[in-house]
């Protein structure tokens, strides 16, 4: 039987934003303000939670770390703003940012 499970991301002390996965979000809170969490978060503390969503399955949490890790930081902070109306636009903006720059062309925004 899978755990529940929960995606969530805190901004670091240095503004930056770290996403991951867990079956006990407090415990997990604690080792990354403690400074035994994850490498990228121990030189960046403290850190804040700014959004997390739980999942009945940890499983479904990953998946949903693994999307949203590969989010620009305009959409994850729509993200903690909570406005999903403005999501969509945001990714296809990225999207038409990437393939300007796999096309050589740089990354210009129109």
């Amino acid at each position: 039987m899978s755990r529940r499970g929960f995606a969530y991301m805190v901004r670091c002390s240095d503004g930056s934003y770290y996403v991951g996965s867990t079956t006990d979000l407090e415990a997990r809170l604690h080792q990354h303000d403690s400074g035994t969490g994850a490498v990228y978060t121990r030189h960046r503390r403290p850190v804040v939670l700014v959004w997390h969503e739980e999942f009945p399955r940890i499983d479904d949490a990953f998946a949903r770390e693994k999307q949203v890790q590969g989010w620009s930081r305009a959409k994850r902070e729509a993200l903690i703003r909570r406005d999903y109306a403005g999501l969509p636009a945001l990714a296809e903006s990225h999207a038409h940012v990437r393939r300007r720059a796999a096309a050589g062309d740089g990354p210009h925004e129109d």
